[in-house]
């Protein structure tokens, strides 16, 4: 059984830095592409960063671009999400998943990713 779990999240004043990680079992994890997506209160699940499955093509959202980073470390199953220069629209809960039996289409939606963890809340005061 694939289980995806998130650690890291917390709360952080605006400019500060948070480390995401995501720690997987159950799969061949470097096998896969890995995505972080958020959904904030009444607003709908928005793509944060994806990695490829060795770690050498990364994508990002606009929303982020410059100040996260996706990186992975297949070794020890994880994948990570550095925050930079973080912002009070941050604020949302952060999710990874594992794109497991779609092979080909974009990085982007989150249709496309078929496991998820539970998520990790992240709060951004100003």
């Amino acid at each position: 059984q694939v289980q995806l779990v998130e650690s890291g999240g917390g709360s952080v004043q605006a400019g500060g830095s948070l480390r995401l990680s995501c720690g997987g079992s159950g799969l061949t994890f470097s096998r896969y592409p890995m995505g972080w997506f958020r959904q904030a209160p009444g607003k709908e699940r928005e793509f944060v960063a994806a990695v490829n499955w060795n770690g050498d093509r990364t994508y990002y959202g606009d929303s982020v671009k410059g100040r996260f980073t996706i990186s992975r470390d297949n070794p020890k199953n994880t994948v990570y999400l550095q925050m930079n220069s973080l912002k009070p629209e941050d604020t949302a809960l952060y999710y990874c998943a594992a794109r497991i039996a779609f092979t080909t289409g974009d990085y982007f939606s989150g249709a496309l990713y078929d496991a998820w963890g539970q998520g990790t809340q992240v709060s951004v005061s100003s």
